[in-house]
């Protein structure tokens, strides 16, 4: 039986007012960011913005977006990043040019090219945190559909190493480091109920099915340190192998786990940050740089302290939430921040620049700052005057 005009055109309307909705609700989400004071420990200072020598734009080849993570190997070559079609490529310093290094799935077939690769990132990989091992050359990766895999000194197709633990898969595999001295890596699971491609969803339904975990590659096992995470993302080890520290997104809050001396198991909330933290990488001086990749305004803070909101926000909306945010984000939301700890995990300084968009991470190498992005097509290269 032939449904009525009537009743087809009410649907509709229901239809382009929910979608309506949702553009507002997302809309007020963006524009709410402000510049909350970041909230260092009691024996941090705070210093705002550093000198900017230089800055070059390095556009990123084949159409790809999205730099999530960098790393640099044994030699100081690189910087290697992975990209939004699967591959990891690597920076000819010399030769100012990207050349192809690895790839995290063997089905390539229509991935890439200018196109939407989060509808292949499944099939072709999203690989996003990398590290090399530095004693033996292989590069870690913690691809966020494919788990966690290495790859030899000469590229190629990354193996896999683990993809889930106690029974339960991966669903967002994230950010990763490595103890140099024993080989083993801590690496996060952001999430088991959301892939990647629906990060927005897991930051506004108050998921709390991340974990955070290590692998020990002379047993392959793998093994959980700390679940019922809200979206664990950046992950960094000490100089001296002490602790750990990793940042919740949804939180906006920096950890410390201690992995030595008489706190080992013990955890501790030491920052929050005015904005969603994305990846940690410590510096050759055992500091560390946490990349923000926007900031968290009162209205959305109360969205998430309410997870119901953004449940219903997900179930009732017949749109993709985080491609809705992302198409309004480029014309609404304001700059990233690079913020620098000190050894202990403590706020010194926070960088704020209007060619940040959506940081990802913020690499200190030589002297400059490699500044990745989760959705731009292009490096940011930063060379400051001191630090």
């Amino acid at each position: 039986m032939a449904i009525p005009l009537v009743i087809q055109a009410k649907a509709m309307s229901i239809r382009l007012l929910t979608i309506a909705l949702a553009i507002v609700f997302l809309s007020t989400l963006l524009v709410s960011f402000d510049h909350d004071n970041i909230q260092p420990h009691k024996n941090g200072t705070l210093v705002l913005g550093n000198e900017v020598e230089d800055s070059m734009v390095i556009p990123l080849p084949g159409g790809a977006i999205g730099p999530e993570s960098f790393s640099f190997d044994g030699s100081g070559g690189g910087p290697y990043t992975g990209v939004s079609d699967g591959r990891i490529i690597r920076w000819l310093a010399n030769e100012s040019r990207w050349v192809d290094f690895a790839v995290t799935s063997p089905q390539r077939d229509g991935c890439e090219g200018p196109r939407d690769h989060s509808k292949m990132e499944h099939i072709c990989g999203r690989p996003l945190g990398l590290h090399f091992n530095k004693n033996t050359g292989d590069l870690y990766i913690t691809d966020a559909y494919m788990g966690l895999l290495v790859v030899g000194p000469n590229g190629g197709l990354a193996s896999p190493l683990t993809k889930q633990v106690d029974g339960v898969s991966f669903g967002l595999t994230n950010s990763l480091d490595i103890d140099q001295s024993s080989g083993v890596v801590y690496f996060t699971d952001s999430s088991t109920r959301f892939p990647r491609r629906n990060y927005v969803s897991v930051i506004i339904s108050g998921d709390n099915s991340g974990r955070l975990m290590k692998f020990e590659p002379k047993t392959n096992k793998t093994t959980i340190l700390l679940d019922n995470l809200k979206f664990p993302n950046g992950v960094a080890l000490s100089q001296n192998g002490n602790f750990l520290l990793f940042v919740e997104t949804t939180t906006c809050r920096l950890f410390k786990f201690w992995l030595k001396t008489p706190k080992a198991g013990k955890i501790e909330v030491i920052a929050q940050f005015p904005g969603f933290p994305d990846n940690i990488k410590r510096n050759g001086n055992g500091e560390f740089w946490v990349g923000i990749n926007s900031r968290r305004g009162k209205f959305l803070e109360w969205i998430i302290s309410n997870p119901w909101i953004g449940k219903s926000l997900i179930r009732v909306f017949p749109i993709d939430v985080t491609k809705v945010h992302l198409c309004l984000a480029r014309w609404i939301a304001k700059t990233g921040m690079g913020i620098r700890l000190n050894r202990d995990g403590n706020v010194v300084e926070v960088l704020d620049s209007k060619r940040w968009k959506f940081v990802s991470e913020v690499d200190e190498d030589s002297g400059s700052l490699w500044i990745g992005s989760v959705t731009m097509p292009f490096v940011v290269k930063e060379t400051i005057s001191s630090l």
